[in-house]
């Protein structure tokens, strides 16, 4: 009886295992393709969630709901500065990506999380919050705009797209950004605030690999992963289709 007891009372524990993936220096175009491609995936359970921590070369996103008019730089200034354009399927309006900047896209399944994508983009906030207190830097949130502000100065955009509770896309955290390519847009449609980057704060360049040791911590703890599994690209996508 007492073995009985003892049996029906057990609880079952998820273990929560995140796949972390460092893409390096990267094309958007790609690893949207590679979003979409693991979004599918992980909706079918045939992966564990991931997280991509990279770098882009200069590129302006709109979002689907981005007003064209805050891509104010001309199409010489574009095409000088080598910048691709996209009208993209996430949320938010228009931001920059490029190098010295970290950008996150999360592939992760909420339903094992909570089912709440307002909750979810203020446990990114914190990420990068916690990272920001890292540089002993005091990372806030404006109730008006999702992302993160050091003062009123944007230290990171965060725009995502959930499909089945599957998330894709994600933040794009200003570390030793060249924030002179803000001025060819209005950032998130923001007129009246500025950005700003780690670099430009602390008066120095920040190491890249650090801080991305230091969100994927912060991740593991907003998200309460009970472990984090670094994997490489082509690893992933083979263990995918392997149990296709």
């Amino acid at each position: 009886m007492a073995e009985s007891l003892r049996i029906e009372s057990k609880v079952e524990v998820i273990q929560r295992i995140l796949n972390y993936c460092d893409l390096g220096f990267i094309d958007y175009k790609e690893t949207w393709n590679l979003q979409k491609e693991l979004l599918e995936l992980r909706a079918e359970n045939k992966i564990a969630d991931v997280l991509f921590l990279l770098e882009h070369p200069n590129t302006y996103t709109l979002g689907k709901v981005a007003d064209k008019k805050n891509l104010i730089g001309s199409e010489d200034y574009i095409e000088k500065n080598k910048i691709s354009v996209y009208d993209i399927d996430r949320g938010g309006d228009i931001t920059y990506h490029g190098p010295g900047q970290i950008v996150g896209y999360p592939i992760i399944d909420l339903k094992n999380w909570k089912q709440d994508t307002h909750k979810y983009l203020r446990a990114l906030e914190e990420v990068i919050i916690r990272t920001c207190n890292d540089y002993n830097l005091k990372g806030i949130r404006d109730p008006k705009y999702t992302g993160v502000w050091i003062m009123d100065r944007k230290v990171a955009a965060i725009g995502i797209k959930v499909s089945r509770w599957i998330t894709m896309h994600g933040f794009a955290f200003n570390v030793n950004t060249d924030l002179s390519f803000f001025t060819g847009i209005i950032p998130c449609g923001i007129s009246d605030k500025g950005v700003t980057s780690l670099k430009k704060e602390l008066e120095r360049n920040i190491d890249i690999s650090e801080v991305k040791k230091q969100l994927v911590n912060h991740f593991r703890e907003v998200f309460n992963y009970n472990e984090v599994t670094t994997v490489a690209k082509d690893e992933l996508i083979a263990v995918g289709f392997s149990n296709i």
